[in-house]
């Protein structure tokens, strides 16, 4: 027979709330027993399920949201207000192309192979790209996917700008920026006479690509949730991808967020996004073959180093779904640029000095050894195929299948990434899309460890000017100033004998 304190203990375990939706199953069942007596019908315990469902249900609906919610609700309300079209003037289809692509298409095919946001979230990305459009000259706009954080995420926009508009925009930012410096006025100058200055010349600063080139081809825009404002990514640096390269940090969903990390990250979480898109779409930004093509001035380079730019191949024959699975990976290649080592797609040689440069340290140079001539970098060149990519772990850098075995003729190619999990991309006839949704981070085989700080620098060269030895005793004192005397008597004694010489001279 159960005691009285197992009973309360009982009693105390049902009474504990859940963190999630702050009910407990005592108060549940009270309800539940008391609708079922209110009720008193027949089939009650065919209905118990429903009758705990539907309670469960009137517990959300009564239950007050916090302001966040509420603030993303009201954002979120606005994207679903039609604008009023009859004053505007509608633009010809011919001349102006449209920049928004159909995502809901996009995302049905992704959503055969188990991959997504879900339809009603999609949908509100899809309005949010929308306004994007709208508010910016964009030539082309893609949803290049969501990356996820620890307080909040980020919803990643691709965007092509018009020829002009982008550089008109970077002209209001720039103004901006050079009047928010005038606002803050010049810093007093210092004495600087007394001031030693260090021999030590920092490495060369690798100078970042242009935008439209290399890793700052496409431009980046990201929000937290649909609605809210979309903010423009800065061009990445070399600096800022070679740093990336060494870390793993989790992203908290704060553009300005610090990075605290070793080595040091030169910028703010809004970098360190930036530099992440620039190599997860460098090594899973993918097409089938033959999709693109040079064009026909670029025909001459066999290997394909140096280009930059393709065209999209009218010619282009769908391939079926079982070529585009084929193990060999043969029917896929990459159509962004590989990012070198240096964190550039094309190397620049840093020993190469502008004519300010070589005129500040002519003086310099003459004193200075010159540094051996740096090696050049090659990467894999634009439109390679990802049958040579490097394994994973002893698997393939990709893995394909259909998205249904049981219906193979109506079923889309799907690969995923090993390099990147979270990076996928369909093709179905001359459909194909890429879309990343993920942590950020490249499969490692062992946890991460920082790299090692570097070996400390000596202070001043070993030798015997400056080794320690033991004092010497009170008779090996007296022998050293015995052997000093002997020898200043001589040289006095020499001194004089020159001196009677040229006397007798």
């Amino acid at each position: 027979m159960a005691s009285e304190a197992m009973i309360e203990n009982a009693k105390a375990f049902l009474k504990e709330e859940s963190p999630d939706t702050k009910t407990n199953i005592y108060d549940h069942f009270c309800k539940i027993l008391h609708s079922v007596l209110e009720g008193r019908t027949a089939d009650s315990v065919d209905i118990f399920e429903d009758i705990s469902r539907n309670i469960k249900d009137d517990a959300i609906n009564e239950r007050e949201p916090d302001e966040s919610e509420m603030l993303i609700v009201k954002l979120q309300n606005n994207l679903f207000e039609r604008t009023n079209i009859e004053d505007a003037e509608p633009e010809p289809e011919d001349e102006v192309e449209m920049p928004l692509p159909d995502l809901m298409d996009t995302a049905h095919y992704f959503e055969q192979a188990g991959v997504g946001l879900g339809r009603e979230e999609t949908f509100r990305i899809f309005l949010a790209l929308k306004n994007l459009v709208d508010t910016h000259t964009l030539q082309n706009v893609r949803f290049w996917g969501k990356i996820l954080g620890t307080q909040k995420n980020y919803i990643v926009a691709e965007v092509e700008y018009r020829e002009g508009a982008e550089d008109e925009e970077q002209g209001e930012e720039e103004g901006e920026e050079e009047e928010a410096k005038e606002d803050e006025g010049e810093e007093p100058k210092e004495d600087e006479d007394d001031i030693p200055k260090p021999d030590y010349k920092p490495p060369p600063v690798i100078p970042r690509e242009e935008n439209g080139t290399g890793c700052n081809k496409k431009t980046y825009f990201v929000c937290n949730e649909p609605g809210t404002e979309w903010v423009k990514l800065p061009p990445v640096t070399p600096a800022q991808i070679v740093c990336a390269r060494q870390i793993k940090k989790f992203f908290t969903g704060d553009l300005n967020a610090a990075v605290i990390s070793y080595p040091p990250f030169p910028g703010t979480e809004m970098n360190y996004l930036r530099a992440q898109i620039a190599r997860i779409s460098a090594g899973t930004q993918i097409s089938p073959v033959d999709y693109f093509k040079f064009e026909e001035d670029d025909e001459d380079d066999s290997d394909g180093e140096g280009r930059d730019s393709f065209v999209e191949n009218v010619e282009f024959e769908p391939l079926r779904n079982q070529e585009l699975i084929d193990p060999s990976l043969s029917n896929w290649v990459h159509h962004v640029q590989h990012v070198l080592p240096q964190g550039r797609c094309v190397w620049i040689n840093p020993a190469v000095k502008t004519e300010a440069e070589d005129f500040d340290d002519e003086e310099e140079e003459e004193e200075r050894e010159e540094p051996d001539e740096p090696v050049p970098e090659h990467g894999p060149p634009l439109l390679n195929p990802i049958s040579e990519d490097t394994e994973v772990d002893s698997m393939p850098a990709w893995s394909a299948g259909l998205t249904s075995n049981l219906v193979p003729q109506y079923a889309a190619a799907v690969l995923r990434s090993n390099l990147w999990p979270g990076s996928y991309v369909f093709g179905l006839d001359k459909k194909f899309e890429n879309l990343y949704i993920g942590y950020g981070h490249k499969y490692t085989a062992e946890n991460y460890s920082p790299p090692a700080p570097p070996a400390t620098q000596e202070e001043y060269p070993s030798g015997a000017e400056v080794t320690e030895v033991p004092d010497p005793t009170v008779d090996e004192e007296r022998a050293l100033q015995a052997v000093q005397q002997e020898q200043l008597d001589r040289e006095a004694e020499e001194a004089e004998m020159e001196e009677d010489d040229e006397d007798d001279d």
